[in-house]
């Protein structure tokens, strides 16, 4: 599975700035990966992973190969979402086009403006928790709009119809009240109920603070006093500055890093905004590593081996035996799968087993 995010915020809060130095990452990506044609408003980067290039060097000497196997790392598809302005629900901006791109993704960054810079007029942007209470009062709306166009099945027996009606109602009431989807909750068979109505509200958000650079190197303050402020958890805030990033994207790995030290932090605003969102989201990686490509796969945590498998490849769910399993340190440190094997570190793994972050893993299942 690949994370999509849509990027929304007012004109001028730094969103289309942030944007291009994702374009930017995602050519330098994508000269090194077989992508298909790539929409202009979708920026698909790569999610740092330092444990690939570990395990295909091992897999280089452990294989006598020549050179190392190709190396693929999971990916993070940003979309650009312009448009949303007061009035979008209505339309106003090109709102109904661009709010059509929000239900397609997974999550939403709202970006918002905490920079100074009186040469960029605001239009529209007041404080960052205006701004972002601007946005989110725009989906809330739309949302409203979607509830209002379900119709109530009247005296019906039938008993599925009876609860979505259920739902709708229970979200109505909840929007009318300014609680946004994502804050009602749900038994376990009212949910597929409400997931079928793809509210916007109802997804995961981060909140990007488009801050000064000299603001960076105390982010994590920033997003913990900023959390409280917005009423949500620290990992959901992250305190970037956009225009640093576009300059970083313009930089070799090296200078990237010597950039970020004169700056006193270790990330790239982008790569924590990736992070963030994988811990929003609930998803991790497991990887696979062999002579043909060393690769990273992205699931939701608590998947089951077989679920797993499946993203390998829809027949290993179906077909699925079991799996060899070992942590991705473990396997550096013994030197290989040969070695791990008459150690006894590999793990035979059956259905019922839950795929761990950072575990390496082989498929068996029928031809």
């Amino acid at each position: 599975m690949n994370l999509s995010v849509g990027i929304v915020g007012l004109p001028n809060v730094g969103k289309s700035t942030l944007f291009n130095a994702l374009l930017k990452k995602q050519q330098a990506f994508v000269a090194n990966f077989p992508f298909a044609t790539i929409e202009p408003n979708v920026g698909v980067v790569p999610v740092p992973d330092a444990r690939l290039m570990k395990l295909a060097a091992m897999v280089q000497e452990s294989g006598d190969m020549s050179a190392l196997p190709p190396i693929i790392p999971a990916i993070v598809e940003f979309v650009d979402i312009a448009g949303l302005i007061a009035g979008a629900h209505k339309g106003e901006g090109l709102g109904n086009m661009f709010l059509s791109h929000i239900r397609q993704t997974d999550a939403i960054c709202h970006v918002v403006r905490a920079f100074a810079d009186e040469n960029i007029i605001k239009e529209g942007s007041v404080d960052p928790k205006k701004d972002f209470e601007t946005v989110e009062t725009e989906l809330l709306l739309a949302d409203l709009e979607t509830l209002g166009k379900q119709k109530n099945p009247g005296m019906t027996p039938d008993k599925e119809m009876q609860k979505r009606w259920h739902v709708v109602e229970k979200l109505r009431q909840a929007l009318e009240s300014g609680v946004p989807a994502r804050g009602v909750a749900f038994t376990e068979d009212e949910k597929p109920h409400a997931a079928d109505l793809h509210l916007m509200t109802a997804k995961p958000i981060l909140i990007a603070l488009n801050v000064d650079e000299s603001d960076v190197r105390n982010a994590t303050a920033l997003e913990e006093h900023s959390a409280k402020e917005f009423g949500v958890v620290p990992d959901q805030v992250v305190a970037i500055c956009a225009k640093t990033e576009m300059e970083l994207a313009g930089l070799s790995e090296e200078e990237q890093r010597q950039y970020l030290a004169s700056l006193g932090i270790a990330q790239s605003g982008l790569e924590r905004i990736i992070m963030k969102a994988f811990s929003t989201l609930g998803l991790m990686t497991f990887l696979t590593a062999g002579e043909k490509e060393v690769r990273a796969w992205t699931i939701e945590k608590n998947t089951f081996a077989p679920r797993a498998a499946g993203v390998i490849h829809t027949d290993f769910e179906k077909n699925f035996i079991r799996m060899d399993a070992i942590n991705w340190e473990t396997l550096i440190k013994t030197g290989g799968w040969v070695e791990a094997r008459q150690k006894g570190l590999i793990r035979s793994e059956g259905k019922t087993y839950i795929v761990r972050e950072g575990d390496v893993i082989i498929v068996k299942h029928n031809a």
